[in-house]
């Protein structure tokens, strides 16, 4: 599933990429879910880095498992009261999120979208236009980092989140960069630009 912002794809063709999970790295998380608007917190700094990222021409691509939907823990209108929460929040820090895919299955669905299955990534991949090998793919968990190799992305991790416990247990790809939150990820990328 998909919700775009305003602007079409087709207008966004041209742009770099970067795709982010939600909860653990633009927000805080939680164990019982976000289940309302008002549990919906962002993480220090986050908000600002996006909105860098948007000034320094990036398209914005969430990409997060949203089970509680599955669960029965809330509902599409829920789910799109939250993203209305964040883009709100996104807009008065001067920043935007161009789309947000989500995976509204349990694990138990077997479904393709869930990561650390790549569909999302490859689908936002596809709709943007972008070669996922040039594209940032910054997660707080182990299958943010497994759907980011599987695509053929470039796997970054922020200690948010579950960040700390991912970095401790050890198992991710090689190939990840790890940066303390968002913030300190978005500095790095565009001092590589």
């Amino acid at each position: 599933m998909v919700q775009f912002a305003n602007e079409t794809v087709a207008q966004t063709r041209s742009a770099r990429l970067i795709i982010l999970d939600r909860d653990g790295v633009i927000n805080h998380d939680s164990d019982l879910f976000i289940k309302t608007p008002d549990e919906w917190r962002p993480i220090p700094g986050s908000l600002e880095a996006i909105a860098r990222l948007s000034h320094a021409g990036y398209r914005v691509a969430v990409c997060t498992n949203q089970s509680g939907i599955g669960r029965g823990l809330f509902d599409m209108a829920t789910l799109n009261a939250i993203h209305n929460r964040m883009h709100r929040a996104l807009a008065l820090a001067g920043g935007r999120i161009d789309a947000v895919f989500f995976c509204p299955h349990t694990a138990d669905a077997r479904c393709e979208c869930r990561k650390p299955l790549p569909a999302m990534l490859i689908e936002a991949g596809r709709r943007f236009g972008a070669d996922l090998a040039t594209v940032p793919c910054i997660g707080d968990s182990l299958r943010d980092l497994q759907a980011a190799e599987a695509a053929g992305a470039q796997p970054m991790l922020v200690l948010t989140g579950k960040g700390e416990k991912t970095l401790r247990d050890g198992d991710f790809p090689a190939s990840t960069a790890i940066y303390p939150d968002l913030a300190f990820a978005v500095s790095a990328l565009l001092a590589q630009d």
